[in-house]
């Protein structure tokens, strides 16, 4: 087992390697922005439901449901309700438009590579200009499939989060 960890533990240095600091900070980002994507998603399961039905239950305490002051709470019920599950919602969203600028920012630099070794051996040499290739495509890929995979999972944890919005909104009855 111990063998089998160094392996995978030596091909992703391997792999960090051949895609430049550009991939290091890519992997530092996608590592914070799936935390926070976890951190939603159990805040969704665990103290989110708490916090609704402790709404629910003052709501449904109140004897007065109908007047213009009720609506108002019942809004304001919601609003913090909504202002807890959505709490670094944004923060999510901004972290995976990064991910592909970081990737470009990778081409960039993997390229500046190219063409220095390029100047260096006169521009015949392929295999030199293997590795600024290589710094050039891995970042940029590892930055698309991390926002790929950010748009799909922040997708899913705002579909989630409006049903239970909805939800709420349904069981906060007014009367007439």
């Amino acid at each position: 087992m111990y063998f089998v960890l160094m392996d995978a533990y030596d091909a992703i240095l391997s792999f960090m390697d051949r895609g430049g600091g550009v991939l290091w900070v890519i992997g530092i980002l996608l590592l914070l922005t799936f935390s926070l994507i976890f951190e939603r998603a159990w805040y969704l399961n665990s103290a989110h439901s708490k916090k609704v039905k402790h709404t629910l239950a003052a709501w449904n305490g109140r004897a007065d449901k109908s007047s213009w002051r009720a609506r108002q709470i019942r809004t304001m019920m919601i609003s913090q309700i909504s202002l807890d599950l959505r709490s670094s919602m944004g923060l999510i969203e901004s972290l995976v438009v990064i991910c592909p600028l970081l990737g470009l920012l990778g081409t960039v630099t993997g390229m500046i590579e190219v063409f220095f070794v390029m100047a260096l051996t006169g521009g015949g040499d392929a295999k030199s200009m293997a590795g600024g290739v290589s710094k050039a495509t891995i970042p940029t890929m590892a930055g698309m499939v991390g926002a790929l995979s950010g748009i799909f999972a922040s997708n899913w944890l705002k579909h989630k989060m409006d049903n239970d919005l909805a939800l709420l909104e349904d069981h906060l009855a007014l009367s007439n």
